[in-house]
């Protein structure tokens, strides 16, 4: 992990100026059960999703792209506030792909398995994190689940930045 990661990862857990990410009360938490898988190995599934949390000169922003069988299905791009962090923006972007695929009408014959493709380890620390119960995080645990009660396979790994995946 880099020491700038890690810094902001404290500054985002212990600072309450962060709005959009707060402690969830322990009567919302998932079961302890109700666990994410995570790995740091390419899955082949048909269905991959990448996403990604970035700032530039116009702010920060947040980007999914879904694909099925190596045929783009969505790709699509959020404006995010400037208080949010990089990790925020990254784990926005999860957010919303977990929920683009619930919705997204996919036909039969494609197995019902996706791998979320992120190069925010931070994030993938949190999911595993059992003591994590910030907000965001749980709302991803909180997608995925509910992708997994509906008979779906959701893994979520760890991809070089920008490495050509």
């Amino acid at each position: 992990m880099k020491a700038e990661d890690a810094a902001e990862f404290y500054i985002m857990r212990k600072s309450q100026v962060y709005e959009i990410d707060h402690e969830v009360q322990p009567k919302d938490w998932l079961h302890p059960a109700d666990s994410v898988r995570i790995t740091e190995q390419q899955n082949k599934h048909a269905i991959q999703m990448f996403t990604e949390g970035s700032k530039s000169k116009h702010g920060f922003g947040s980007g999914i792209a879904i694909f099925i069988q190596s045929n783009l299905l969505h790709q699509l791009r959020y404006t995010i506030h400037n208080r949010c962090s990089k990790n925020q923006a990254e784990q926005l972007a999860i957010i919303k792909a977990l929920e683009t695929i619930e919705k997204s009408l996919i036909n039969d014959n494609i197995p019902r398995a996706v791998t979320v493709n992120t190069d925010n380890r931070i994030t993938l620390q949190s999911l595993k994190n059992t003591k994590n119960h910030n907000y965001l995080i749980e709302e991803i645990r909180k997608k995925a689940i509910t992708l997994e009660k509906r008979n779906w396979t959701t893994i979520f790994s760890w991809i070089k930045t920008h490495a050509g995946n």
